[in-house]
């Protein structure tokens, strides 16, 4: 399994937005898309669309006018991986057939592995719900220190 790019792109936003405004940075500050882009060497209408898709999906929330900018929508801590991958990703699953109305696969009708794929899937979101924001953005700190 690899990630999107912008699957990538939206962990490497939500990380510099976790660090100016989530529980790593000043309670209640906010950082604009710009300051996001030059940060994270993005290009701006990449942020930009990353910004409206984790806005969408109640990560983080945006004010528009003087003193405005972006902050995530709730702690650093309680946002995991899994959430900023499924906001840019939807549902995360390996396969397609465990979605219901995909009936495209030649196998369908005699595959025994189709029942085990939503364990499989449980385990992979599950893995990646116990990588909190907070630890993301922190790595780079002491990585730096």
């Amino acid at each position: 399994m690899r990630l999107s790019s912008m699957a990538d792109y939206a962990v490497v936003t939500m990380c510099a937005a976790a660090r100016h405004c989530g529980s790593l940075g000043a309670a209640g500050s906010r950082i604009s898309a710009a300051d996001l882009a030059a940060e994270t060497a993005l290009p701006l209408p990449t942020v930009q669309k990353l910004v409206t898709i984790l806005s969408k999906a109640g990560l983080i929330k945006g004010q528009r006018g003087a003193g405005g900018g972006i902050q995530l929508a709730r702690p650093a801590a309680a946002i995991t991986l899994a959430d900023i991958i499924e906001a840019v990703e939807g549902p995360i699953a390996l396969t397609a057939c465990v979605d219901a109305g995909k009936q495209d696969c030649a196998l369908e009708g005699t595959c025994n592995v189709r029942p085990h794929w939503p364990v499989v899937n449980d385990a992979l979101r599950g893995a990646l719900a116990q990588v909190k924001l907070s630890e993301l953005a922190r790595q780079k700190e002491e990585a730096a220190a």
